[in-house]
């Protein structure tokens, strides 16, 4: 799981059965100063994301099949939420 924020959306004419109803969007992942870090995924969209909104991704397999109800499935990553705030302390 990490949170990354998205830079783009994905348009593909034909999907599998599956993310027929889905929208795909393009995460960057975010590191701990909230930058870009230039690692991405193609993220199935379950939190109504949109560009530029902070995003917490499920990125890994299982995980993204349970959230979305599939056995099998070919999914990898699944933004779950969108992210108000990051509050890190620092002792």
């Amino acid at each position: 799981m990490y949170i990354g924020r998205v830079i783009g959306t994905v348009v593909s004419t034909i999907k599998i059965d599956h993310l027929q109803d889905h929208k795909l969007l393009l995460v960057d992942q975010l590191d701990l100063d909230g930058n870009e870090t230039g690692d991405y995924d193609i993220a199935v969209d379950v939190a109504q994301a949109g560009p530029g909104d902070t995003v917490l991704v499920i990125d890994e397999g299982n995980g993204a099949r349970q959230v979305l109800n599939l056995d099998p499935g070919a999914v990898r990553a699944v933004i779950v939420g969108i992210v108000d705030e990051v509050a890190i302390e620092v002792e």
